[in-house]
């Protein structure tokens, strides 16, 4: 059987953000992928470029391997792949070249190019899998290989002639125990490991239990996986868990899901499973505040090993919410907030500014709220149009000189809001010292009421530099306004 060379088009390298955290997580979907095509015979290997610096290390990997294809497909569960970055578009459009430079059959599977097919082409790609990849992949392989037509394989588009030509999309996978497990075997757990340890924190696996999201947030594309919500059962995830517990040691897994235990008893079951097997694992999700009040869901949570949520709070003020269709109510997230940490959970907010319609107003209020219920960690970006979104629509006469972002530092304003990109770059950095200021006063007041760790002192020491520098980024968001 023919050779395929999986690979994919994010470096972390060229994300200053990203690998400044050294935390990285190996492609999972791209393993996904690998696994089923040698399972239906043929020889595969990784290339990965997650900790890589330049596509041109690609170079000797082609030459002495010499595969038929090159599949790029890239990781659909990391939300970095999911933002479109300029810098990981204009690294695939090398990769593509360098593949066709070597004779491959280029094969191109990720957010971008089902969102830009045309351009992913255009630079010598052969075909661009859209939407949920690996059966889509195994049909077009299998045709090529028996020289077959391919006017009947869904979920694709390639160029027929002078025309770009694209094929009826592919119906998702509902069965997604179908599939084997990822090829786990294929990525090096060492070079992962060792930078997790200059992150000083523990080593972490990235599993998804699950594919899509049913919800509708009018700013959120889902290109991969769509709107349609698609589990695995809780023993298929435990077996995992078993396996790469046994094989690279690990404890701690990010469980990458858009929402995670949304089916009915999904976490009762995958708790007893855990129990069963009388394995021990920690982890972390993401989930919506109003999943998370469900009857018993929090209990079961916390019993199977669950560390910490990052919830998409977005804002404290209805009225974003509300425009956003999120579907939510501010009072949850305080509710939630209050639950989890009742728990000993840790929680987490995801918050955006610079929503359409966004004032004064909104934004003190979703500071507000930050200072009120100190949760463990924040992360701030930006409203961000994607193709595909309800958002995109309203916006996309504003993006006339830049669609996406560079890197995921970028927070540019691509479109006209209330205020300007300098604005909301300035507002990310205040929230997080006003964030870190409330912890420290916090920190500060509870000092004499119990013995403070290490990190709660630090806490405090660092009041030093919140307090004035918070104050001083107040006085430049003040005189922005101003100039707005």
């Amino acid at each position: 059987m023919s050779k395929i060379l999986f690979s994919h088009s994010y470096y972390y390298k060229l994300d200053p953000k990203q690998w400044k955290n050294k935390m990285p997580f190996p492609p999972l979907g791209t393993l996904y992928a690998a696994s089923l095509l040698r399972k239906k015979g043929f020889e595969v290997d990784l290339f990965d470029t997650n900790l890589l610096d330049s596509p041109k290390t690609i170079i000797p990997i082609l030459e002495k391997t010499k595969p038929e294809y090159l599949v790029i497909y890239d990781d659909g569960f990391n939300y970095l792949t999911k933002m479109c970055l300029t810098t990981m578009r204009e690294a695939c459009f090398e990769m593509i070249q360098i593949g066709k430079q070597h004779n491959c059959i280029v094969i191109v599977s990720s957010s971008d190019s089902t969102d830009h097919y045309a351009e992913y082409l255009e630079k010598g790609a052969d075909y661009i899998i859209q939407g949920e990849g690996e059966i889509t992949l195994s049909e077009l392989i299998k045709a090529i290989e028996n020289k077959e037509s391919i006017a009947n394989v869904n979920g694709i588009a390639f160029q027929n002639k002078a025309e770009i030509q694209i094929n009826k999309p592919r119906a998702v996978l509902q069965n997604l125990d179908e599939l084997p497990l990822p090829a786990w075997d294929l990525i090096n757990s060492n070079s992962y490991k060792e930078l997790w340890k200059q992150s000083k924190q523990e080593f972490t696996i990235n599993l998804a239990t699950t594919r899509g999201c049913p919800y509708k947030c009018n700013w959120c594309a889902k290109p991969i996986y769509g709107n349609r919500y698609n589990a695995h059962s809780p023993e298929y995830i435990v077996n995992e868990i078993e396996y790469l517990q046994k094989e690279f040691g690990v404890k701690r897994f990010w469980m990458c899901d858009d929402i995670f235990g949304l089916k009915p008893n999904w976490v009762q079951e995958f708790n007893l499973e855990l129990k069963k097997k009388n394995i021990k694992i920690k982890y972390f999700i993401q989930s919506r505040v109003d999943l998370l009040l469900k009857e018993d869901t929090i209990d079961a949570l916390a019993e199977s090993g669950l560390e910490e949520v990052w919830v998409g709070a977005e804002s404290a003020s209805q009225k974003i919410l509300d425009a956003m269709d999120k579907g939510t109510k501010v009072e949850e997230i305080y509710q939630a907030t209050r639950l989890l940490k009742e728990k000993n959970i840790k929680v987490a907010f995801f918050l955006q500014f610079g929503y359409l319609t966004e004032n004064q107003s909104d934004i003190q209020k979703t500071i507000q709220m930050v200072k009120e219920l100190l949760p463990d960690n924040i992360g701030i970006s930006v409203s961000y149009p994607l193709p595909g979104t309800k958002f995109y629509e309203k916006v996309k006469d504003d993006l006339k000189l830049k669609a996406n972002w560079k890197d995921s530092d970028d927070l540019d304003m691509m479109f006209q809001g209330t205020y300007s990109s300098n604005y909301y770059r300035k507002l990310q950095r205040f929230v997080h010292k006003e964030y870190r200021k409330s912890q420290g006063i916090y920190n500060l007041k509870q000092l004499f009421q119990s013995k403070p760790s290490v990190m709660k002192l630090k806490s405090i020491v660092k009041l030093g530099y919140y307090v004035p520098s918070a104050y001083l980024d107040k006085l430049s968001l003040k005189k922005l306004i101003e100039l707005n």
